[in-house]
């Protein structure tokens, strides 16, 4: 018996082997010039492709070998999406509602109608354009609404992003490409079988409500299993097997996707109990550059380069048509919703990445038996190519649009991060100390759990601004409270650009009131907070008035936690160095309250 034979070298194990080792080393090369990692593995799998590696092949008469990997591939795209889906924390999602509501709609509307009107009117212009009529481009334009949740999140993970653009974008990648499955379920029904657009809603309406059925379901038994017979150290593992189950369950009963499936499910089980998600995300954090290296570098190699030169004209024109949409669609819906100028900017370029949902669509296309060949080729063609060349550039580009916005390398431990966004609000009003520090105690429970019942919390907070009055002057007011439970500090901040009389000692009126819970073990951070802001109406008179004056929650975060402000929002690392000053801040501040005063 020989030692090698041609089965020698296409073991299963041994081809995950070698993708990995390849992939691995094509994300290091790629990124020593900074580019993210994700964009070396596609780069790799496109090149591994071109080689033809046994049990890795495509061959001329269509099989396609990496079709035994398509498990491996449903389980991440699966647990990205649930990933994605459990950033849909509701209450965390406060005062962005606008902005996600406003760019979804854009993306189901100005996105295809952007996309199709270019490709169906100056397409057929091109060489070798005359295939491209209404019912490829109809179908090309809702394919391009979709994104790429996987790419994204790897980018912003790697570029350690936080900050308004960033929250925006991960609000809504998952729910583009709902909305994408859901315009491209309506198109294929109202082009496919040439039925009316009432049935073709109808048929939308099914695919998500099974779907939705589908996520809840393994949601629900996932926590109930937590709860009676799970112990804490199988919480991510049980994790697992609800996307796995959701996946499994949405192929089985014929759904468009298993990623609708899996994207309720994260949506589920983040409002139901939140702390799951958590568990799940700690227990392949471990792993996740494996998942992920192999995934994208699998991703590439799916991907024909080898389908551009065929129709090059067509495929630029739908990659910029798409690209052109995208960045409309975006600056309209920020415009239109109060997004603050980078959001405006950025947000469009930062959706470029196109994925797996893409893919799956494009083959829906292919196996549907109502299109005819010369559609389905075109679609085919235009659309994989226009993906390859997402695939490489997309993930640039949401890097370039988070370095351009000042997001990246913003996730170290800052003094002011209790106050994201759903925690900030404008036109505060109230009459007395009482009826405000009620409405911001409402708040306060409403983003943040803790254990003392709020008639207490409120009762706590007027007891120590009867002791001594919390404004501390120059229109900020810091009423507060010490608390035995909670793990750090938590807060809200309400601003009122009119200006409040709450009876201040300097006269003046109230503009800024910052309502702290504060645990026992936390004072000292406490005391910086105080400090923090105390000495920043002092000294810094621009950011009193874009404080003051924010016209909404999400401009107040970007004044707090702007580059610029390391007077008042400092890392943590530097609190130490910070130490001595802060008793320092705080005479100063006593200063100059009691010559206004005086005055």
């Amino acid at each position: 018996m020989p030692i090698f034979s041609s089965q020698t070298f296409d073991d299963p194990l041994l081809n995950f082997a070698t993708v990995l080792i390849a992939g691995i080393i094509g994300g290091e090369l790629i990124a020593l010039i900074r580019l993210p990692k994700v964009t070396g593995w596609i780069a790799t799998g496109i090149l591994l492709r071109q080689l033809q590696l046994p049990g890795m092949q495509v061959t001329e008469n269509g099989v396609n070998e990496l079709d035994n990997f398509l498990p491996y591939m449903h389980f991440v795209l699966g647990f990205i999406a649930f990933t994605v889906g459990a950033t849909l924390y509701f209450s965390s999602l406060r005062n962005a509602e606008k902005r996600v509501g406003s760019l979804l709609l854009g993306e189901m509307l100005i996105t295809p109608v952007v996309v199709g009107a270019i490709l169906l009117f100056i397409g057929p212009l091109l060489p070798g354009g005359e295939s491209m009529t209404r019912n490829p481009a109809i179908l090309l334009a809702a394919i391009a609404i979709a994104g790429a949740p996987g790419t994204t999140v790897l980018v912003i993970q790697e570029a350690r992003a936080r900050g308004i653009l960033t929250r925006t974008l991960l609000a809504v990648i998952g729910l583009i490409d709902m909305v994408a499955v859901a315009v491209f379920v309506f198109v294929e029904a109202f082009l496919g079988d040439n039925v009316g657009w009432l049935f073709a809603l109808q048929e939308v309406a099914v695919q998500f409500g099974l779907t939705f059925l589908i996520g809840l379901s393994c949601a629900g038994v996932g926590i109930l299993l937590t709860r009676t017979v799970v112990s804490p150290a199988f919480l991510g593992p049980t994790m697992v097997a609800i996307v796995l189950a959701a996946w499994g369950l949405a192929s089985g009963f014929g759904a468009s996707g298993g990623i609708l499936a899996c994207t309720f499910a994260g949506i589920a089980v983040t409002n139901l109990r939140h702390d799951l998600v958590r568990s799940c995300e700690a227990y392949l954090q471990s792993i996740g550059g494996v998942l992920f290296a192999l995934f994208f570098t699998f991703a590439g190699m799916r991907l024909d380069f080898g389908l551009v030169p065929q129709s090059l004209a067509l495929v630029l024109l739908y990659f910029f048509a798409r690209l052109i949409a995208k960045v409309l669609s975006a600056y309209t819906s920020m415009t239109l919703s109060g997004g603050t100028s980078n959001v405006r900017k950025y947000l469009g370029i930062a959706l470029l990445p196109h994925g797996g949902v893409a893919v799956g669509l494009i083959l829906l296309v292919a196996s549907d038996s109502s299109f005819d060949p010369e559609v389905k080729e075109i679609v085919n063609t235009v659309g994989l190519a226009a993906l390859a060349i997402n695939q490489l550039l997309g993930p640039s580009a949401t890097r370039l649009s988070i370095l351009r916005s000042g997001e990246d390398h913003n996730d170290r431990p800052r003094l002011l991060d209790f106050l994201q966004e759903q925690r900030i609000s404008v036109g505060l009003i109230g009459d007395s100390k009482e009826e405000v520090i009620g409405s911001l105690v409402d708040q306060l429970y409403r983003t943040s759990k803790i254990e003392l019942s709020q008639d207490e919390f409120i009762k706590q907070v007027l007891e120590r601004d009867a002791e001594e009055t919390t404004c501390v002057g120059r229109g900020l007011m810091i009423p507060h409270a010490i608390l035995d439970e909670g793990t750090e500090i938590r807060g809200v901040l309400g601003l009122s650009s009119k200006g409040l009389d709450l009876g201040a000692p300097d006269g003046r009126l109230v503009h800024a009131v910052l309502l702290l819970a504060t645990p026992e073990f936390e004072r000292n951070r406490h005391l910086e907070v105080i400090a923090a802001f105390a000495t920043a109406i002092v000294k810094d008179m621009n950011l009193v008035e874009q404080l003051y004056h924010a016209r909404s929650p999400a401009h107040a975060y970007d004044v707090l936690h702007a580059d610029d402000q390391a007077e008042l929002n400092y890392f943590l690392e530097d609190a130490a160095d910070r130490a001595g000053l802060r008793e320092e801040e705080l005479s100063e501040l006593e200063k100059v309250n009691k010559r206004e005063i005086r005055t």
